[in-house]
């Protein structure tokens, strides 16, 4: 199981149940490296797709704590846990968010695309943990960086769950 999400440089995600930022090509590499493969989501995530409707072309998984909440193209599970036995046997597995699915399920990551946004974003709701910080995870790669996509520059970067 891997992680993929985009951050600001003070690992932001989101603000008001939204990305903080439009960038084609990362979302270009989130769906090439995604399609075909299961993503366990949070429900607000899923609420924040395009008409709150699945990821086309994946197994989606969602986490809720609503017990009636059901929708078409997903299976909902109640716990970060429940969704892990429910994923076990899928070949490649990603945890694509919230803020609060990404930090349950981290530690049973083994890796994790960054995409590392260098802007500051203003009045950011959600964090995605430091993996500079936290010192079971290591950076093993960056790519060159991204000029000007919506003027903003970024990268791409990989880390490694040292522990797994």
């Amino acid at each position: 199981m891997d992680v993929i999400v985009a951050v600001d440089e003070n690992w932001a995600i989101g603000q008001n149940n939204g990305l903080l930022f439009t960038l084609p090509t990362d979302m270009k590499r989130f769906r090439a490296m995604t399609t075909g493969c299961t993503v366990i989501v949070g429900r607000m995530t899923l609420d924040s797709f395009p008409g709150g409707k699945p990821l086309p072309n994946r197994r989606n998984i969602v986490i809720t704590r609503n017990p009636e909440f059901q929708r078409e193209g997903c299976e909902v599970v109640s716990s970060p846990e429940e969704a892990v036995r429910l994923a076990k046997d899928d070949e490649t597995v990603w945890v694509i968010g919230g803020a609060s699915v990404y930090a349950s399920l981290l530690p049973m990551c083994k890796k994790a695309y960054v995409t590392r946004v260098n802007a500051k974003a203003s009045g950011a709701s959600s964090f995605f943990p430091n993996l500079d910080k936290l010192p079971s995870w290591k950076l093993v790669s960056t790519e060159e960086p991204i000029t000007e996509e919506n003027g903003l520059s970024f990268c791409f970067t990989e880390y490694e769950n040292v522990r797994l």
